[in-house]
């Protein structure tokens, strides 16, 4: 029935030139000072970042990914001299992130594993930097996709997120093909980021210092948090011909019941930051329609195609007083669920006036993302970008994307 619904998407469809040279490799001096492109009305300006708040109406709600990137490369080497990545995924025991972090002893998580061939049944090992400690990691079994490790240590001390500040590396977006140096660890990291979790950055978010948040606060214009680890997913290529051949990957997030309470009493626009707060807030949605029409079962979860074949007539109102509801009768104050949602032009956008986002990969879900949100004016906005000398991708310029009025 989704196949149907969303027609055939070819992905060719949503190709672009990309040189190598409009890649940003590294980021600006000043986060604030990269270039904003303004599309409004089918109409294209240009100002910076700096100047943000001068372009959202008074009285809008900001809605950020508060995230925050993990070092998630672990670079082991055996005693051949082979080295072997394990970069870390997502956690399986204990499966919830806050709990995984803040273990002492050992973890068990999903991981790609680079070099896969050289590591044979041994345990590999770490020496933990500043302390007596070593960091073993020890293989369990293949997965679909990746390896499930066992990661252990005998200083109980160390936390596992403190394991991961000691021996990690940050994972700066492979598309770049250089080392992550040590103006990474900061640079690729949001100024707001808290929840350790994502392998990759919410890169909207990337260009917000304290004096635009100040300049939003000078104008009356409120800001609000959800959470979803990004995964290594994201850079996931689209390798089919049409769209609906192809699987999205899972993310996990989380909502507080406060930020559903603020979303159903704000009467301002709503500017999304990001393609993951916007996939998180659509999310959202659609998990109060399934609370609304008694669809929700213990497993909170959005599937690929679910918003595709859900009822489409339910109200922002009425899905978002369905969660409430839900977290009060639970006597919880946040959900924690996933989504595979895969937002292609067809889909219409509830959750957001507004999108805040970078230039993104050709033939990508992001890209698709963007042409749903816009329409054909994608190609419009991407070609003034290139024509103009801006920076493309993770480390590269910003847009504002305000929705047309149907």
């Amino acid at each position: 029935m989704a196949n149907q619904l969303i027609g055939n998407i070819n992905i060719s469809d949503f190709d672009y030139p990309l040189p190598d040279d409009r890649i940003a490799k590294h980021p600006l001096d000043e986060r604030d000072k990269s270039k904003l492109l303004l599309y409004k009305d089918s109409s294209i300006k240009e100002d910076i970042f700096l100047n943000l708040a001068d372009h959202l109406p008074e009285n809008s709600l900001v809605l950020f990914n508060n995230t925050k990137v993990v070092q998630a490369r672990l670079l082991f080497r055996r005693s051949t001299g082979a080295q072997i990545e394990v970069f870390l995924l997502e956690p399986i025991a204990p499966f919830d992130y806050v709990l995984s972090f803040a273990s002492n002893t050992k973890v068990v998580w999903k991981c790609i594993v680079g070099n896969l061939k050289k590591w044979k049944e041994d345990e590999l090992m770490m020496p933990i930097p500043n302390s007596k400690s070593t960091l073993c990691a020890r293989k369990i079994r293949n997965l679909s996709e990746g390896i499930e490790v066992e990661l252990s240590w005998n200083d109980t001390s160390l936390s596992f997120a403190r394991i991961v500040e000691l021996c990690g590396n940050i994972p700066i977006p492979p598309y770049l093909n250089r080392d992550a140096d040590s103006d990474d660890k900061d640079r690729y990291q949001t100024i707001y980021a808290k929840p350790e979790g994502s392998v990759a950055a919410p890169t909207a978010g990337l260009h917000f210092t304290d004096w635009v948040f100040e300049s939003l606060k000078i104008k009356n214009i409120d800001t609000e948090y959800v959470t979803l680890h990004v995964g290594a997913g994201t850079f996931k290529p689209v390798k089919a011909e049409n769209i609906r051949d192809h699987e999205m990957h899972t993310e996990h997030f989380v909502v507080k019941k406060s930020t559903i309470h603020n979303l159903l009493n704000h009467k301002g626009k709503r500017v999304v930051v990001g393609t993951t707060s916007l996939r998180t807030l659509e999310s959202i949605y659609w998990l109060g329609v399934k609370a609304f029409a008694g669809k929700l079962n213990e497993t909170l979860a959005v599937s690929q195609w679910e918003p595709y074949e859900l009822p489409n007539n339910v109200g922002i109102v009425d899905a978002l007083n369905a969660l409430e509801n839900l977290m009060s009768n639970k006597n919880t104050d946040y959900l924690a669920a996933s989504t595979q949602i895969l937002i292609v032009p067809g889909y219409k956008v509830r959750m957001a006036d507004a999108l805040i986002t970078n230039y993104h990969q050709p033939k990508s879900t992001l890209l698709l993302l963007v042409a749903a949100f816009i329409g054909e004016d994608w190609k419009k906005v991407y070609k003034y970008a290139m024509d103009s000398g801006f920076r493309f991708l993770s480390y590269g310029d910003s847009s504002l994307l305000i929705k047309n009025e149907e």
